[in-house]
């Protein structure tokens, strides 16, 4: 859909932002999400295939909750070098704003993220500065968590969970969104989290189903 259909349902300086970005079009995800409440501070389950466009429904969400709301945003990630790799990006995506990374100790509290508008972790170290109590947590507005059928791991998903919890119980009005490509349950998840489920079958290359046998593929009509 064209990108200037949608500019009364999109907060003005994050339009202007994007549309300066060079985004002429959105995706169906994306689309989709706004008109399930992206900008309505509505929890989300983003439920799409790989490279449909869920990491800007993120970035719009952490705009929209920076330029638009003026609180804060954090994007929590399974891993270390996933975090490096987005505060890279999203720094040279968007120089005005200021990121933050913390997938480190787990004593400390990293004070300095006052300071910072988006903060990109891991659910670990998240976890960890909810339990120091750091100052600036009051100021959350979105949290976006990517991968969140991790949920389901045996080694990340109790800290997942627990972060999740403790996010709904003591921000009453924190927006979450979550993102996805693989999760077997959504319409469960959805409801636990309280979240509009948004789920959409297009991906940028057809995806073809075949079986190779004696050197060929035969590929399913």
């Amino acid at each position: 859909m064209k990108l200037s259909k949608l500019k009364k349902n999109i907060p003005k300086k994050v339009f202007e932002l994007i549309e300066t970005k060079g985004f002429e079009t959105l995706r169906p995800s994306q689309v989709k999400s706004i008109n399930a409440g992206l900008f309505k501070d509505e929890n989300l389950l983003v439920c799409t295939p790989t490279a449909s466009g869920k990491t800007l429904v993120a970035e719009l969400a952490f705009l929209n909750a920076v330029l638009h709301d003026k609180g804060k945003a954090v994007y929590i990630v399974p891993l270390k070098a996933l975090a490096s790799e987005k505060y890279r990006q999203f720094r040279k995506e968007y120089p005005n704003l200021k990121f933050g990374i913390s997938s480190g100790d787990l004593d400390s509290n990293d004070s300095y993220l006052g300071e910072k508008d988006v903060i990109i972790t891991t659910s670990e170290k998240f976890d960890s500065l909810l339990r120091h109590k750091a100052n600036w947590i009051q100021r959350l507005k979105t949290v976006v968590i990517d991968e969140i059928h991790l949920l389901n791991d045996p080694s990340r998903g109790p800290t997942l969970e627990i972060v999740i919890t403790i996010l709904r119980n003591e921000l009453k009005n924190i927006q979450l969104i979550g993102l996805s490509a693989t999760i077997g349950n959504p319409e469960e998840l959805a409801e636990w989290l309280n979240a509009k489920l948004v789920k959409d079958s297009w991906r940028p290359v057809k995806l073809k189903k075949g079986v190779f046998l004696d050197g060929e593929v035969e590929f399913k009509d």
